[in-house]
C-alpha cells in the first residue's frame, strides 16, 4: 500500500532549480521531497541540455583547432569519428554529474521520489512513481504516493516548441534531445532556427562533417544579441556553411523517403532545399501546466509562465515557481539563482530575486556573451548611455591565438557612469562575461573598472 509522506518542503522538478532549492532547503534544517519524473535528478540542463551539448562542443573544437593548427606550422591528419566513443563521454560526463547530485540529495537527508507529480490541493501531491530514483527511494512502477508539504516548490522547466506542420514521426527530424543523442551524421542538415541551441549544434556536426544551413526567421542570427557581437560568428559560418537564410521561413516539409524536401519563404532563399536531417530550433514552452498548478488557482499567463514575484511566490501562498516554468530567460543558471533565493525564502530569510543582470551565453566559436543591457535595448528604454568598445586585433593574447575577429564593449550610463551592460564576443567570452556581471551587481563605474590592474596579455585585459 502506498504511504503518504509528510515534508515540509515538497519540490517538483529535479533539475537545476528543483535540486538547488531542494539542498539550500535541507542545509536550513527543512524536510524535503524532491519529485522528479525522469529517470535521473539534473534536468533538462545536465541530462540532454547543456552539459552534454558542451561536451560535444569540446569535441568540435578540439577538431577545429586540429585544422587550424596548420598554421602554425603543426600539421594533423584528417579526423577519424567514433561516434560510439563520443557518445560514450558524453554519457560519462552526464553519469559523473548525476550520480555526484544523487550523493548530494543523500547526505542532506534529501527523499527523492522518481515520478509524475501532481497538485490534489494546496497541501497536496499525487506522485505516481516510476522505477527506483537516484536516491533509491520510489516505490514500483505504477505505485501512488500522497506528498503532504507546507510549502511547494514547482521547478519542471520546458521542453522543445514542436511545429504541427513539420511531421514528428521521422528518424531524420530532431528536437534538441534527438540532436544530442547522436543518432548519424547527415551529409546535410537543416536547422531550423539561429539561436543559442540551434547554432551550437549546427557547429557539433560541421564539425562531425556535415554540411550546414541555418533557417532563420528573424533578420539576423541570435536575435537577442546587438548586431556587432553577432557580425564576426555570422561571417565564419557564413564562410563555413552551405548558407545560412535569415528573415527566411520554413513552410513546409515533404519527408519523401529518400531525402526532406524542405520548403521556403525569404527574399534571398530558394524555394526549397533538401537535407538528410532537420533540426527543429525554435524555442522552448514551459511544463508549469502539466502538474495541476491551475486547479489549485494558479494562473498560468499567456506565454504559459506561472507568474511569481520578487520572493518566487505563487497566487497561493504556500506555492512558489521557479526557473523555465517561471519566465524568461530559460537559462539554468537563472534557475539555481532562483532556486536558493525559493528556499530561503520558505526557511524565513529575507531574500528576494532582484538581479542587476543575468549573463546570456551562446558556445559557438567564437563565443557570444552578454549581460546587463544591450544597446537596442538601452535604445528602446530611452537610456542614455555611452559605450567603451576594444577591438581584440589591438591585443596582444588575441592576436598570438589567432582570435583578433574579437570585440569586447560595455555601456555606462551617461550620468551616473555606472556599468548598465556589457557584450563579448571571442575566446572564452561566456568566462569573461561574469566580470562585468559582477561589475554591474556592484554598481561599479568606469574609474572603478579602469583601476583594476588586469594581467597583461590576456583576453580579460580587453
Amino acid at each position: 500500500m502506498a504511504e503518504t509522506i509528510q515534508c515540509d518542503l515538497a519540490v517538483i522538478g529535479g533539475g537545476p532549480g528543483g535540486y538547488t532549492a531542494a539542498f539550500r532547503a535541507a542545509d536550513l534544517g527543512k524536510t524535503v521531497v524532491l519529485i522528479e519524473e525522469g529517470e535521473r535528478i539534473g534536468g533538462v540542463c545536465l541530462n540532454v541540455g547543456c552539459i552534454p551539448s558542451k561536451t560535444l562542443l569540446h569535441a568540435a573544437e578540439i577538431i577545429a583547432e586540429a585544422r587550424d593548427a596548420a598554421a602554425y606550422g603543426v600539421k594533423f591528419p584528417a579526423p577519424a569519428i567514433d561516434l560510439d566513443t563520443l557518445r560514450g563521454k558524453k554519457d560519462q560526463v552526464i553519469g559523473k554529474l548525476t550520480g555526484g547530485l544523487a550523493g548530494l540529495a543523500k547526505a542532506r537527508k534529501v527523499r527523492i521520489l522518481r515520478g509524475r507529480g501532481h497538485f490534489t490541493s494546496p497541501n497536496t501531491i499525487e506522485v505516481t512513481a516510476g522505477a527506483d530514483s537516484p536516491g533509491g527511494e520510489s516505490g514500483p512502477t505504477g505505485e501512488t504516493h500522497q506528498v503532504r508539504f507546507e510549502n511547494a516548490l514547482i521547478a519542471v522547466g520546458s521542453a522543445p516548441v514542436k511545429l504541427p506542420f513539420i511531421p514528428s514521426d521521422d528518424r531524420r527530424i530532431w528536437d534538441s534531445t534527438d540532436a544530442l543523442a547522436l543518432p548519424f551524421i547527415p551529409g546535410r542538415l537543416a536547422v531550423l532556427g539561429g539561436g543559442i541551441i540551434g547554432l551550437e549544434m549546427a557547429q557539433v556536426y560541421a564539425a562531425l562533417g556535415s554540411q550546414v544551413t541555418i533557417i532563420e526567421m528573424l533578420d539576423q542570427i541570435i536575435p537577442p544579441a546587438d548586431a556587432d557581437l553577432v557580425r564576426p560568428l555570422a561571417m565564419k559560418i557564413a564562410k563555413e556553411y552551405e548558407a545560412v537564410y535569415t528573415s527566411t521561413k520554413l513552410t513546409g516539409v515533404d519527408a519523401a523517403a529518400e531525402v526532406l524536401r524542405i520548403s521556403l519563404e525569404g527574399p534571398k532563399a530558394p524555394s526549397s532545399i533538401e537535407a538528410d536531417a532537420l533540426l527543429v530550433a525554435v524555442g522552448r514552452r514551459p511544463n508549469g501546466g502539466l502538474v495541476g498548478a491551475e486547479s489549485i488557482g494558479i494562473r498560468l499567463d499567456e506565454k504559459g509562465f506561472i507568474p511569481v514575484n520578487q520572493r518566487l511566490a505563487t497566487e497561493v501562498p504556500n506555492i512558489y515557481a521557479v526557473g523555465d516554468a517561471a519566465g524568461n530567460p530559460m537559462l539554468a543558471h537563472k534557475a539555481v539563482h532562483e532556486g536558493k533565493i525559493a528556499a530561503e525564502v520558505i526557511a524565513g530569510m529575507k531574500s528576494a530575486f532582484t538581479p542587476m543582470g543575468i549573463p546570456s551565453v551562446a558556445y559557438t566559436d567564437p563565443e557570444i556573451a552578454w549581460v546587463g543591457y544591450t544597446e537596442k535595448e538601452a535604445r528602446a528604454a530611452g537610456v542614455d548611455y555611452e559605450k567603451g568598445a576594444f577591438p581584440w586585433a589591438a591585443g596582444g593574447r588575441a592576436l598570438a591565438a589567432a582570435q583578433s575577429h574579437g570585440i569586447t564593449k560595455a555601456l555606462f550610463h551617461a550620468e551616473t557612469g555606472r556599468i548598465i551592460g556589457a557584450g563579448i564576443v571571442g575566446a572564452r567570452a561566456g568566462d569573461l562575461i561574469a566580470e562585468a556581471a559582477l561589475a554591474i551587481e556592484m554598481g561599479a563605474d568606469a574609474a572603478d573598472i579602469g583601476a583594476t590592474i588586469h594581467p597583461h596579455p590576456t583576453f580579460a585585459e580587453t
